[in-house]
């Protein structure tokens, strides 16, 4: 079972979906189960056959989490020396070349990553290729849509 590392905001937003999912939905499925097993005949009764598989993907979630949760490996960046590298959990300020576009991006792990919100899992091809580069370094990064050029502008443990 290998450790997944996690930053400290990612194992809090996991605790409170798993905290969600066990005293409110779970009770929720429950309800809309015996709800519709009140209805008669099971075989041809849609809701419960629907309630059933909520509560199926549902309880997998639960487990899901509660597997990531015991295998963290919580980093607090704030608490480790800022050396300028890049390094899990850092807050890297980064100039597209090719559109001259500045971005931000937090390198996270695989259940935080979220591009929408600029979280990079540390594992993706411009995660790998950030971690341990410095401040002016140049970084080439081969992306599905081809090769982009990055300069790192900004590191920051925060």
């Amino acid at each position: 079972m290998d450790k997944e590392p996690i930053t400290v905001e990612g194992l809090e937003k996991l605790k409170i979906e798993l905290n969600i999912l066990k005293n409110i939905k779970r009770p929720e499925i429950v309800a809309s189960i015996a709800e519709a097993r009140s209805h008669g005949d099971l075989k041809e009764n849609a809701e419960y056959h629907a309630a059933k598989e909520q509560q199926a993907q549902m309880e997998s979630r639960v487990i899901e989490i509660n597997d990531v949760i015991a295998r963290a490996n919580v980093i607090d960046v704030k608490k480790i020396e800022n050396n300028g590298n890049v390094i899990f959990g850092s807050t890297v300020t980064v100039k597209d070349l090719e559109i001259n576009k500045k971005q931000t991006y937090k390198i996270v792990g695989k259940e935080e990553a979220d591009i929408s919100k600029n979280l990079i899992y540390y594992k993706s091809p411009i995660g790998k290729a950030l971690i341990g580069k410095i401040c002016e370094d140049m970084v080439v990064v081969v992306t599905p849509s081809g090769e982009k050029t990055f300069e790192i502008l900004g590191i920051q443990y925060i």
